[in-house]
């Protein structure tokens, strides 16, 4: 869900002089950072916003945090699962989001989209892409993080959200991250 609402904002301007860039990662431990690295050197990006399924979330969710840990309760897509591994061997034990994340959540909800802060990436690949971007970029100046989505409609019993509805909600995220370079002070 979360690649089929980012390819559509592929080549969108959020603003004069500014495109969004999309590009697909394998949901896998073994290359997703490899695939992750060759394109911020490709790119060399001045905002970076990862993207990935939140299964059993119903909003946009902003994350704020990720943690040092591999633990995955199911198999990636070439069957890995790592358990209690670090991502980065020797890395700190987390990393926050350079992102106005409540900033990003407010003008989400005030487009009408449901959305929030959420203080948890897990443990499965989306949380080693968030880690190890926010690795990546430290001490760069580019700011990053990771967005969580639900699924789409008929993909199961887990709370979902439409498509146009995810889209939207990306753009306006993405907008608000570019516009915004501090965060707000407010509950979230």
């Amino acid at each position: 869900p979360s690649w089929e609402a980012v390819r559509l904002l592929d080549g969108v301007q959020l603003q004069a002089g500014v495109t969004i860039i999309a590009r697909q990662l394998p949901c896998a431990f073994a290359t997703a950072v490899d695939c992750l690295n060759q394109l911020l050197a490709e790119y060399d990006p001045q905002l970076v916003i990862a993207t990935g399924l939140g299964p059993g979330r119903s909003d946009i969710s902003i994350e704020r945090v990720a943690i040092n840990l591999n633990d995955a309760r199911i198999p990636d897509n070439l069957g890995a699962q790592p358990i209690d591994t670090p991502v980065i061997v020797g890395g700190p034990a987390a990393y926050f989001s350079t992102l106005p994340v409540k900033a990003m959540v407010k003008a989400v909800r005030e487009a009408g989209i449901a959305a929030s802060v959420s203080h948890t990436a897990g443990t499965f690949v989306c949380n080693q892409v968030f880690y190890s971007l926010q690795h990546a970029l430290a001490g760069s100046g580019v700011r990053s993080g990771f967005i969580h989505v639900p699924g789409l409609p008929g993909q199961g019993a887990e709370p979902s959200m439409a498509l146009a509805t995810t889209v939207e909600g990306l753009r306006v995220a993405g907008l608000a991250a570019w516009a915004t370079p501090r965060d707000i002070a407010e509950s979230g």
